[in-house]
């Protein structure tokens, strides 16, 4: 797997995950980035023009709140059904 920056503006969020979403654990993840950095990168696929969130939904919500454009990913393949 290789790290790569993606733009947070290129990230889709499956439905599935959004719902997922804890706002109170963004802004206390927010405040740890803001203090030690991003310490774990997120997992995205890539999609047609577009990087899928795998993993990491909270970390680019914490991101976005602090006015980032870029976030560290790990490309990883799609799981094949």
């Amino acid at each position: 797997m290789r790290i790569i920056d993606v733009p947070l503006n290129k990230i889709y969020v499956p439905t599935g995950k959004r719902k997922t979403l804890e706002p109170d654990k963004v802004e206390t993840l927010a405040e740890d980035i803001l203090e030690n950095g991003l310490q774990v990168p997120i997992y995205v696929r890539l999609g047609k023009d577009r990087y899928v969130l795998v993993d990491g939904l909270h970390r680019v919500e914490a991101m976005k709140m602090l006015g980032e454009d870029m976030i560290e990913a790990k490309v990883v393949q799609a799981q094949k059904h």
